[in-house]
């Protein structure tokens, strides 16, 4: 069976070229050539079966032979908001992994107890379009700059939103108990917030409690910032399942 293979391409229905990065890649790497067959995806919702109509060095045209429009493979809106890890592969780490199970928003956050107050948003995107590309997944993840924690909670955000948090005085839920519960609305968007290695401070949690967020733990063990991040993108996938 041949090879299937997909490029992304913003409004890849307006346009008749591969942007320079994926053209080279087509050319240099997978030699394509005139007549080749490609897919293309626009992380929007849909794949373009398309001909390669001409290939060189550093530019790749094409004409769409087919629209495939996909079908959401989860209902809500999955974002998660996660204060970045000192070392920058566990955040790259988790956008990657996030992406292939399914997560709809990628948020970082500047808590107190931060190790790290600057990411570098452009390489945690093309690891984002990379994982899209190798999951087929049809919609690509918005990532968006680091926020200071009052700023981002402050924000207009509808749906349910959760903060994660080892405080013992402060009473939790468990957070795939809720999800999962009969009367979820499969619907409804949901944030998830994950604090830094330190956690968050006392404070913040209660400010973004004082902010209709809901209290809650990722079960027993004591995880890791990117872990707990990857634990509830699968949690929020699990929790729709019912």
């Amino acid at each position: 069976m041949k090879e299937e293979r997909f490029f992304f391409v913003p409004d890849a229905a307006d346009n008749d070229s591969l942007p320079q990065e994926e053209a080279i890649h087509a050319t240099r790497v997978l030699r394509l050539h005139e007549g080749d067959d490609i897919f293309l995806m626009d992380g929007c919702g849909s794949f373009y079966k398309a001909e390669v109509t001409m290939a060189a060095s550093k530019k790749c045209s094409y004409a769409i032979k087919e629209e495939m429009p996909q079908q959401r493979q989860w209902h809500r809106k999955i974002h998660i908001a996660m204060a970045p890890t000192k070392m920058m592969e566990r955040v790259e780490w988790m956008a990657e992994k996030a992406t292939e199970i399914g997560v709809d928003s990628l948020s970082f956050l500047e808590c107190k107890f931060s190790e790290r107050r600057q990411i570098r948003k452009d390489r945690v995107e093309k690891i984002v379009i990379a994982a899209m590309k190798q999951s087929r997944k049809a919609w690509l993840p918005e990532v968006r700059e680091i926020c200071h924690f009052q700023d981002f909670i402050n924000e207009d955000r509808s749906g349910q939103k959760f903060i994660c948090h080892c405080y013992d005085e402060i009473e939790r839920t468990d957070l795939f108990s809720l999800l999962n519960g009969k009367q979820q609305d499969l619907n409804e968007d949901i944030t998830i917030l994950i604090g830094p290695e330190g956690d968050f401070s006392i404070d913040e949690v209660r400010y973004a409690l004082s902010h209709g967020y809901i209290s809650v733990s990722l079960g027993t063990s004591r995880l890791r910032t990117e872990t707990a991040a990857l634990s509830a993108v699968m949690m929020a996938q699990l929790g729709q399942k019912h």
